[in-house]
């Protein structure tokens, strides 16, 4: 008997040693987590020092319809648009940085601008660098064709040999595409759209691949060079979004409420700058 209760008197030392430690351990992970949250709570977010500054800075690179300069240099474009719609629903400023496309990201990690609203393409690449808000606009992938280099092309296929050059816009997406659906041929890389369109133009490449409505708007301009040999039918569906550095999940919540907020007028502005053609008067002659 008396083994039996010394035995009864050390499990329960042992257990209430256990409910001891357990509840210690669970105060000191509570005070940690709570700590966590303290820090969380009172770093500041982009959109507090945006909104203490009174200005929104956005990147954004120049080509036709995305973002340029009209007749009298100031800046329009879809992007232009959506940016100051944006910061004035915010009541603030927009002030734009244009930046070539190449080293877009770089400098928005160096904190030159705040986002980038500039159509960039979602992809797993960029994503590892950046932060993406949910897609406020879509494209997609199209080409045109040097007709005097090439007749009757009617399928990427036949872009796929190594004595064919595609054009394309260096560090965006036409490149990623060019390397995945014609994979043997070459590739010239420019830093703007123009060039690219000019080294069709000129003949020093069979083919250009760009986001839609760029190739449609390059065959309306020059329907005795180019053609689009799909048919007008894109060949890739891209979702762009705002782009923001990493670490920040309350600024690219803000911006994904705005952009739900505002599906309307994003889906209005897209159908004047990728459906039609009249704001080509802003271009002047």
């Amino acid at each position: 008997m008396s083994k039996r209760w010394n035995l009864v008197k050390v499990l329960t030392v042992l257990l209430m040693a256990a409910v001891i430690v357990g509840f210690f351990s669970s105060c000191a992970a509570e005070k940690t987590e709570t700590a966590a949250a303290q820090q969380t709570v009172g770093k500041e977010t982009a959109i507090d020092r945006i909104m203490k500054r009174g200005a929104l800075k956005v990147g954004l690179d120049i080509f036709v319809p995305w973002a340029f300069k009209d007749k009298d240099g100031n800046l329009v474009g879809f992007e232009v648009d959506v940016a100051t719609k944006l910061a004035e629903d915010m009541g603030i400023e927009v002030e734009f940085v244009p930046t070539e496309w190449s080293g877009i990201i770089p400098a928005l990690l160096t904190g030159k601008f705040d986002v980038i609203i500039g159509g960039m393409g979602i992809t797993t690449e960029r994503a590892l660098k950046v932060n993406y808000s949910i897609p406020y606009e879509y494209s997609g992938m199209d080409c045109v064709v040097n007709k005097k280099m090439l007749e009757g092309v009617t399928s990427l296929e036949e872009l796929n040999k190594k004595d064919i050059i595609i054009a394309v816009r260096m560090g965006a997406t036409p490149v990623a595409a060019a390397k995945k659906f014609v994979p043997n041929a070459q590739l010239h890389q420019f830093d703007t759209d123009e060039a690219v369109l000019q080294d069709v133009l000129n003949g020093n490449s069979h083919a250009a691949f760009s986001s839609s409505p760029k190739p449609a708007f390059w065959t309306a301009d020059y329907p005795d060079v180019l053609y689009r040999p799909l048919g007008g039918e894109l060949f890739t569906k891209e979702p762009s979004g705002f782009v923001v550095p990493k670490g920040d999940p309350d600024t690219v919540f803000f911006f994904n409420a705005w952009i739900r907020d505002n599906e309307g007028f994003l889906e209005d502005k897209a159908d004047y700058w990728y459906g039609t053609k009249d704001w080509e008067y802003l271009l002047g002659e």
